[in-house]
């Protein structure tokens, strides 16, 4: 028995070293192919995980539908309706953000751009006053011809490059409005028959698996639901706490863009640690147009507003529901950024974070494992030294 089970180990063995040896000697292939299958299943993943994020809101949607209501009609169309509200909600949200944002985005570029020409007239006045000879010397040495013949060509070039750029960049934007839509509707599928997939899923899981791998699957997914649904809520709440005592501290303040800039720190909070930083970034760019003081002091006055939001929102609300360290924390935005953008900066918390709890609680059923070996040990070995004894 012993010799077969090293004979089905021997043969796994050389059956991963061998796909090892075609992976890396058809590496091209197949991230080829791994890049094509990516852009087809990428708006079914998309759809994915607008239900995720979607069900947390229907199921507290749900709770509220008339729960104890014995209506045909109510009970047959709770779900639909559920759904229907839920994404009306995100929807509504994403139009509230842009109302504010946009609109007083759109009023500061005005400001700069009216101020660059201002800039540009004191500017030749500097120049005519300080280098007129040296910039009059300099312009009669140019080569006025072979200069129009060099714009020319690069005007016929950089044209063609825009054409392709702009075809490029419309057909980058089609094709995410159809995968936009795409995952809705998968999303709206999945949301609609969650009960039935779920029942599927364990059927198939109970036919192929067995059962103590099945117990560490059900695991490893409500660790994750758990984690990745107290993020969700949490960071939302997180940004809507902050994005509001910003509004108000720039009302009282008599900050300029208060509600815009509000609403703009609300938004990037959502991306744990430096979010609200990048927010307010722009802020202070923005109210420097119009005051540089006034930008000095919102600096001033973010800061302290950071100081306590790392120290009593985050981890009150935050921090406590996710149960990661803030060392982590910040690990994991650094590395999910850089892998992934701001797409990664907002899983990597959570991943981390269902990570670290797996990790832990393994770590620690390990551990007392082996503390219950010694003390049965020594148990034993006591009653066989008094069994001696008699």
């Amino acid at each position: 028995m012993k010799k077969k089970k090293t004979d089905s180990d021997v043969i796994i063995y050389i059956c991963l070293a061998a796909l090892l040896i075609l992976a890396i000697r058809y590496f091209d292939n197949i991230a080829g192919l791994a890049v094509s299958l990516w852009n087809v299943v990428f708006s079914l993943l998309l759809g994915a995980a607008m239900a995720y994020v979607l069900n947390i809101i229907m199921v507290r949607v749900e709770r509220l539908y008339f729960p104890r209501s014995r209506n045909t009609w109510i009970r047959s169309s709770r779900r639909g309706v559920s759904i229907l509200l839920s994404i009306l909600l995100v929807i509504g949200i994403i139009m509230l953000i842009g109302r504010l944002v946009l609109p007083e985005l759109g009023k500061a570029f005005g400001v700069i751009g009216r101020s660059v020409p201002v800039f540009l007239e004191e500017a030749a006045v500097w120049l005519e006053k300080n280098n007129a000879m040296n910039i009059a010397a300099s312009i009669k040495d140019v080569d006025w011809n072979s200069a129009m013949e060099k714009v020319m060509d690069f005007a016929r070039t950089g044209l063609g490059n825009v054409l392709n750029s702009t075809l490029t960049a419309v057909g980058a934007v089609l094709g995410s409005v159809v995968n936009f839509f795409i995952g809705l509707v998968f999303a709206i599928y999945i949301l609609s028959g969650k009960e039935k997939l779920r029942s599927q899923a364990e059927k198939i899981l109970h036919a192929y698996v067995k059962e103590e791998t099945i117990a560490r699957i059900r695991n490893v997914y409500r660790t994750a639901n758990e984690t990745f649904s107290s993020f969700i809520i949490g960071q939302c709440t997180e940004a809507v706490i902050l994005g509001t005592l910003c509004t108000v501290g720039m009302l009282l303040l008599r900050f300029p863009y208060a509600p815009m800039i509000g609403a703009f720190i609300g938004a990037t909070a959502l991306i744990p640690v430096v979010g609200a930083y990048l927010g307010a970034s722009v802020g202070a760019f923005m109210i420097l147009t119009v005051d540089p003081v006034k930008a000095l002091l919102f600096v001033v006055f973010i800061v302290v507003l950071q100081q306590l939001e790392g120290n009593l929102i985050y981890p009150k609300v935050v921090g406590s529901s996710i149960g990661l360290p803030g060392m982590w924390v910040l690990a994991a935005v650094t590395v999910g950024g850089g892998l992934g953008g701001i797409g990664g900066m907002l899983l990597g918390v959570p991943i981390a974070a269902t990570a670290y709890k797996l990790i832990r609680n393994d770590v620690n059923r390990r551990n007392q494992t082996e503390k219950k070996v010694p003390a049965e040990g020594a148990a034993s070995a006591g009653q066989n030294g008094k069994r001696k004894g008699r």
